[in-house]
C-alpha cells in the first residue's frame, strides 16, 4: 500500500524540466542568423522602458527604445554606439568586447568548450546560464534565461562593469526575417542624424 500511495505522489506532481545543456544554447545562437522582439527593460532604479530589439549575427543588434526615452544603442562593426534622442552630439561609443553581449553575438558560440560559463542551472520550466569574459571579469557578465521546446531566449541581465544590473524581457522573438544592414551601421545613423 505505501508504494502504491508513494507512487501517486510522484505521478501527481509534474517533473521538473531539465536543463538545456549548454550545447543545445550554443546550437540555438549558431542558427540564429536574424531576429527581432518587442522588449521590456527593467533597471534596478526602477526605470522601465520598451522598444523594439533587432539581431543580425554575427556581432549585430539594434535597440530602438519607444518615446519618451526614444533612445537608440546599434552594434555593428565591433563598436556599440548609443545616440541620445535630446544630443546632436556624436554618439557614445566604445568597442563590442568591452560588452557582456559580445558573448552571444560572436560568429561561433561554443559554451561547453569555453571557460566563460560562470552559473549554469534550471530555475522552474527555464533554464538559466551566466556567463563572463574568463580574460576581463570586469566588463560584467550577463545572464541568459531561455525556455524549452523549442529553445528560445526570453530574457537576460546584464551587470555591467560599474555594478548597474539591467533585465531585459523578450516578446514575441520570431527568427529568420529579412534585416538590413542600414539598421547596424553606426555611420550612417550618425549621417542621418546631422542632416
Amino acid at each position: 500500500m505505501r508504494l502504491i500511495s508513494a507512487l501517486c505522489v510522484i505521478l501527481a506532481n509534474p517533473v521538473a524540466a531539465e536543463k538545456i545543456s549548454l550545447n543545445e544554447i550554443s546550437s540555438y545562437f549558431n542558427n540564429m542568423v536574424t531576429a527581432e522582439a518587442q522588449f521590456s527593460q527593467f533597471s534596478e532604479t526602477g526605470e522601465t522602458s520598451t522598444g523594439r530589439l533587432y539581431i543580425r549575427r554575427p556581432g549585430r543588434i539594434r535597440f530602438e527604445y519607444d518615446p519618451p526615452d526614444a533612445t537608440l544603442v546599434v552594434v555593428g562593426g565591433g563598436q556599440v554606439a548609443v545616440f541620445d534622442p535630446k544630443s546632436r552630439d556624436e554618439p557614445l561609443r566604445f568597442p563590442l568586447r568591452h560588452s557582456p553581449l559580445n558573448l552571444v553575438l560572436e560568429r561561433e558560440v561554443d559554451l561547453a568548450q569555453r571557460d566563460m560559463v560562470v552559473a549554469h542551472f534550471e530555475a522552474g520550466s527555464e533554464t538559466a546560464v551566466t556567463l563572463q569574459d574568463p580574460e576581463n571579469p570586469d566588463y560584467g557578465f550577463i545572464q541568459l534565461i531561455f525556455t524549452d521546446n523549442p529553445v528560445q531566449l526570453r530574457q537576460w541581465i546584464v551587470q555591467d562593469n560599474s555594478g548597474g544590473r539591467t533585465q531585459i524581457i523578450l516578446d514575441g522573438l520570431t527568427e529568420g526575417g529579412r534585416l538590413s544592414n542600414v539598421l547596424f551601421n553606426i555611420q550612417y545613423e550618425m549621417q542621418k542624424r546631422s542632416e
